[in-house]
């Protein structure tokens, strides 16, 4: 299911809180996306910094006075007086009255709206100092436009504070410092620009990983079944590349780990639905190629060797496999006892010297439907549960065809199979749904194919292997 499905409460399902260790799983899983992404941005960020087009600052000082302050006090008022003028003298920088004879003075070919996002002024608090300051991918002309801006506000000022000719103006502006020729541009900066690049590709990279979560509708774990049902979770299979050759694992290697996982899910059986009477149950998946077949043999013959007397249904009249797993004739079964071609203690097949009895399908019929739901169907399942202590029916998948579902009502139980990573959330959902449409109860799921590494592993503890089948 989508990690992020599993990280927040999804719209569809039974919704559960973001934990921590949810986001952790996210990010390891999508590590390679959020490391490549980090790497990306930072040679992004560098490549920036190399091929920008570098940029030079420099500045220019005015300082400003008051003229004519003969006592303390007079000076006191003068400076007062100067400090609330200077921030309309530093705003005067950015003015026609200004720029357009600095573009006399320097004859630049501009306008002075060009030129007027290359300068700029400010006055620190609690002074009488105008920075007057440019910034031009030319070191030279930056230093030279700075000095000659500033020279042109003094005698902007000095204009326009003269009242009187002959006094004079009674503030006065200088330059105290004339811009110098700046050596390092002051952009692009490379340790910043990769800084930059690296935090936006690292943002970049958790965000693709979240969104990749949040459109991944696939169940993974035990938690994501439980956000979809509270059915039980009675076990999982761990993945095995070598399934297809040696299926019946509990048989062939019973000491396996992966065997160990098909005795485990034989224990939480025999504790499931306490209040039946019989024991027996359908075994069926939402889709093909979940490994319901394989999970419904092992148990079958794990149930054998605890003592149980079980019988194996081949109850798949449309694609068979019971007969070919389990290495038998597979002519004569199901079908034909239905039809009364055979006598069932005839096509009932003692597997070796063990408790377990296979009637495999026999002959694929016309209507596997309604011969599965037809009222001698009901009567052979009554017959069957009072001769075995288990039976197990290996039943078509749920979505494509109705036949689980309305062989699950007349048996009374189902375990649906899972396959960790395959299956999406919406597809169990379905299946469940399927179930419950005919009132057929849904005793329990099963996991397979869980991985035995990576953040997805089978849970601590957990120990074995699965397959890859249907």
């Amino acid at each position: 299911m989508r990690a992020m499905a599993k990280c927040v409460k999804h719209s569809t399902h039974k919704g559960r809180m973001v934990e921590l260790q949810d986001y952790l799983r996210v990010f390891r899983k999508n590590w390679v996306v959020i490391v490549v992404g980090t790497i990306v941005g930072a040679g992004l960020g560098l490549t920036y910094a190399l091929v920008a087009t570098p940029t030079y600052t420099a500045s220019a000082r005015v300082f400003v006075s008051t003229s004519g302050a003969t006592t303390a006090s007079d000076l006191q008022q003068g400076n007062a007086f100067t400090q609330q003028r200077v921030k309309t003298y530093a705003e005067l920088v950015t003015t026609a009255a200004v720029l357009q004879p600095t573009i006399d003075a320097l004859h630049i070919n501009t306008s002075v709206e060009k030129l007027r996002g290359q300068v700029s002024a400010s006055a620190p608090l609690n002074t009488t100092v105008i920075d007057v300051t440019v910034s031009n991918t030319d070191p030279v002309f930056a230093a030279s436009l700075a000095t000659t801006a500033a020279n042109e506000l003094i005698a902007v000022v000095q204009h326009i504070e003269t009242t009187n000719v002959a006094q004079g103006s009674p503030v006065r502006l200088t330059v105290v410092q004339e811009a110098e020729v700046p050596k390092v541009p002051t952009s692009p900066k490379k340790t910043l620009s990769v800084a930059l690049g690296l935090l936006l590709g690292l943002a970049l990279g958790v965000a693709v990983a979240l969104v990749r979560a949040a459109m991944d509708t696939r169940v993974r774990s035990e938690r994501d079944l439980a956000a979809i049902t509270d059915a039980p979770v009675l076990g999982g299979i761990v993945f095995d590349p070598k399934a297809n050759e040696r299926p019946l694992i509990v048989h062939e290697d019973s000491h396996s780990p992966r065997a160990e996982n098909f005795r485990t899910l034989r224990t939480n059986l025999q504790f499931l639905d306490a209040g039946r009477n019989d024991r027996a149950f359908v075994v069926t998946s939402p889709m093909a190629g979940e490994g319901k077949s394989t999970t419904c043999a092992n148990l079958a013959i794990a149930l054998a060797q605890a003592g149980a007397k079980v019988l194996l249904v081949g109850a798949d009249l449309r694609k068979p496999k019971m007969a070919s797993y389990m290495a038998i004739e597979g002519g004569v079964g199901l079908t034909d006892v239905l039809i009364g071609r055979v006598e069932l203690a005839d096509a009932v097949q003692r597997w070796g010297r063990t408790d377990l009895y296979l009637l495999p399908a026999g002959q694929i019929p016309p209507n596997p439907s309604e011969l599965l739901g037809s009222a001698l169907m009901a009567d052979l399942i009554t017959k069957l549960h009072k001769q075995y202590d288990v039976v197990l029916y290996d039943a078509p998948p749920l979505l494509p065809v109705t036949d689980a579902a309305v062989l699950a009502r007349l048996v009374g139980g189902a375990l649906l199979i899972v396959a960790a990573g395959k299956t999406h959330a919406p597809q169990v959902e379905s299946a469940i749904a399927t179930l419950e449409n005919v009132d057929a109860p849904l005793s329990g799921l099963v996991l397979t194919m869980l991985p035995t590494k990576g953040p997805d592993a089978y849970g601590y503890g957990r120990y074995g292997y699965a397959y890859k089948e249907d």
